[in-house]
C-alpha cells in the first residue's frame, strides 16, 4: 500500500511544516485509498468520493464486517477535505490537522485486518 503509506506520511510531514490544510487533505486521501483498496477486493470501484461511502456501507457495514465508526470517520474527513480544498475562508488549526491524522490512523487500523483477510481469501481461491 505505497499510496496509503505515502499519504499518511505526507500528512505528518505537512503537519510538521505547519501546512495544516494540506495535512488534512493527505489524511483524507490515506483513508480514501484504504477504503478503495477494500472495495476493489470486493470487485467494486466507485468513481466518486460519495460512492465510496455508499459502497463501503453496503458491502462492509451492512454485512457487519466493519463498525459504523469507519463510515463516520470517512464522512468527517471527506467534509474536512472539502472545506480545506474548496472553502475560501476556512481556518484549520494544528489541532484539526492532528485530529485528522489520528482519525485516518484509526480508520486504517480498523480496516487493515478486514483487507488482509480478503487478500488471504482471494489468494487461497486463486490457488485452488
Amino acid at each position: 500500500m505505497a499510496e496509503l503509506s505515502e499519504a499518511l506520511s505526507d500528512a505528518a510531514s505537512n503537519l510538521s511544516g505547519n501546512a495544516y490544510k494540506t495535512s488534512v487533505n493527505r489524511s483524507y486521501y490515506a483513508v480514501l485509498h484504504t477504503a478503495r483498496s477494500l472495495l476493489i477486493l470486493k470487485g467494486v470501484d466507485p468513481l466518486r468520493h460519495e460512492g465510496v461511502v455508499t459502497m463501503l456501507s453496503l458491502h462492509f457495514i451492512k454485512a457487519n464486517l466493519l463498525p459504523t465508526e469507519t463510515v463516520r470517520i470517512f464522512k468527517h474527513l471527506l467534509s474536512m477535505r472539502t472545506d480545506v480544498d474548496y472553502g475560501d475562508f476556512d481556518v484549520i488549526t494544528i489541532q484539526d490537522a492532528e485530529d485528522a491524522i489520528q482519525q485516518s490512523t484509526r480508520f486504517i487500523e480498523i480496516v487493515a485486518p478486514v483487507r488482509d483477510q480478503l487478500v488471504k481469501e482471494l489468494s487461497s481461491t486463486s490457488k485452488g
